[in-house]
């Protein structure tokens, strides 16, 4: 393993880009052990930091491209890790990178990363927009984000981000990471998730926007039921003819049922 660069140690977290430096080894280990990286995969982490998970990735042989917005981790990242010629860094925002530009004819990229919660949700959406590229991914992230995430119907977390995840991409959490595991310690308890990309896509970039905008109205007012949250959306006979009670509240509606009421149903997409 290689030891931290001084130039790093001394890096100060900012506020801006949402960093909680990972510090504890047990939880390192955890999640290279639910990785499992092997020499000849292909893994893109986002947001090395002090590269406290990259020098436990390494070791395994894989390629690894790190994509880092702040430039002054750029230079102890490069003196830590460009010894490995499977190593490269990239001076880039993961909000707008390409990662599929990373793909040469090969197997598909394993994403990692400990996500800053205020680009946490655009950016899964936005890796699930290039999914015939990606593997799987896990990612540290704050608790609630990863309990919406793997939310089944009934739950109190049940809501549009999951429903709209899990049609795209299995989820798994995978276990809850206290904050005494960073520096500095962040308010929130936070918990690494796996989501696993459907092997062909379920549903067309205009059946996801009319499936959305009509998650987006059911649960608009969670306490209201489907009859009054899609009034103007949706008939109640027609809500009733998709085999949905239009008495029910969204909370309790599964994926597949919102899958049928946005089908033929004329929403604008």
């Amino acid at each position: 393993m290689l030891p931290m660069n001084r130039s790093s140690a001394k890096h100060q977290a900012r506020k801006r880009f949402g960093q909680n430096f990972l510090a504890d080894q047990s939880v390192i280990s955890a999640i290279e052990d639910a990785i499992r990286p092997r020499a000849e995969e292909h893994l893109v982490e986002i947001g090395p930091g002090l590269g406290a998970l990259t020098r436990e990735l390494l070791p395994s042989g894989c390629r690894l491209d790190a994509i880092e917005l702040d430039r002054d981790l750029a230079a102890p990242l490069l003196a830590a890790f460009s010894i490995h010629k499977n190593f490269s860094l990239h001076k880039a925002d993961a909000l707008t990178f390409e990662f599929s530009s990373l793909v040469n004819n090969e197997c598909r990229l394993r994403v990692v990363g400990n996500l800053p919660y205020n680009i946490s949700t655009p950016l899964i959406f936005r890796l699930l927009d290039q999914q015939e590229v990606i593997q799987d991914m896990h990612f540290m992230l704050q608790l609630e984000v990863v309990q919406r995430l793997t939310a089944k119907p009934g739950s109190k977390h049940w809501g549009r981000l999951g429903i709209m995840c899990q049609q795209r991409c299995s989820t798994e959490m995978l276990f809850e990471v206290p904050p005494s595991a960073f520096s500095p310690a962040p308010k929130v308890m936070s918990a690494i998730v796996r989501l696993t990309p459907h092997s062909t896509p379920s549903f067309t970039e205009e059946e996801l926007r009319r499936i959305e905008k009509l998650v987006k109205a059911a649960f608009a007012q969670r306490r209201k039921t489907l009859r009054n949250n899609l009034k103007g959306i949706l008939a109640e006979d027609v809500i009733q003819a998709k085999g949905v009670d239009p008495s029910a509240r969204a909370e309790t509606i599964c994926a597949d049922d919102f899958v049928k009421l946005a089908d033929g149903t004329g929403i604008g997409a």
